[in-house]
């Protein structure tokens, strides 16, 4: 019975393992970069929280960067129409059209990863100063409702982007995920710390916590700031702060053409 037991351990580990390592997508893409600076999506969060902030105190609240918050306001609308109504009906195809396309482009381009990144990124950048140098103000009006479907499309574009080419990092958009992320890895990290060192399967959960909250924690708190950062802008300058968030994507494009750290 005890030659035995190692050999009924080894299954049980294993599924565990891949219960722990759940998160991460079961195949990773083509294109995917295996290796990017943290400080690049922590950037793009900052970006989103920037735009999301900009776009909500601009259009009766109205969310780009991401779409759980878009689900509620369009059944909101659809029983009390506020001033927008069609842009936040509108706000769910948009996204889900941008994400189509950034996957046509990714997909197309195969194993170069770099350029993949180089091209998404600065497809969001064209996209985002759609609104930037519409030269528009706040309220809903037929060129405002134009205008805001680019930053829309910019946030689905960053989305499927850090889905498809920066696996390793929690979504740059959507914060739910990545708080629930953040509250199971620090839960996992302190148990694992009492318990025995040997047990295999608190190893791995303690492995897995530590490697996950460096990537997790500054894409939180790039948002945060972006949100904060946006409104201070928008109260200030109004909707010609979003510059700033062209300023970063573009910077990110540019810096990602000249990137040799770039690698699958």
């Amino acid at each position: 019975m005890t030659n035995q037991e190692p050999r009924s351990c080894g299954p049980t580990v294993d599924v565990v393992a891949r219960s722990v390592f759940r998160a991460e997508p079961t195949e990773v893409p083509i294109a995917a970069i295996s290796v990017v600076p943290a400080a690049v999506p922590a950037l793009l969060a900052f970006v989103a929280g920037y735009v999301d902030s900009c776009t909500f105190l601009a259009f009766t609240g109205l969310f780009v960067a991401q779409m759980t918050g878009s689900f509620v306001v369009a059944g909101s609308e659809l029983v009390a129409r506020n001033d927008g109504f069609l842009i936040k009906v509108l706000a769910i195809p948009i996204f889900f059209a941008a994400g189509v396309l950034t996957t046509i482009i990714v997909r197309a381009l195969g194993s170069d990863s770099r350029r993949a990144l180089v091209a998404t990124l600065a497809l969001e950048a064209a996209l985002l100063a759609g609104l930037a140098c519409a030269d528009v103000s706040s309220g809903v009006t037929t060129v405002t409702s134009v205008a805001v479907l680019f930053d829309l499309s910019a946030m689905g574009v960053q989305s499927a982007t850090v889905r498809l080419l920066l696996v390793q990092y929690g979504s740059t958009n959507v914060m739910t995920t990545n708080t629930t992320q953040l509250a199971i890895d620090l839960t996992d990290m302190l148990l694992a710390s009492r318990r025995n060192p040997r047990d295999a399967v608190w190893r791995l959960s303690y492995k897995r916590a530590r490697l996950a909250l460096p990537r997790v924690a500054p894409i939180m708190l790039g948002f945060v700031a972006g949100t904060v950062a946006g409104g201070l802008a928008y109260t200030s300058i109004g909707l010609d702060g979003l510059v700033f968030a062209v300023g970063i994507v573009a910077t990110l494009a540019i810096w990602a053409v000249k990137g040799s750290w770039l690698r699958r």
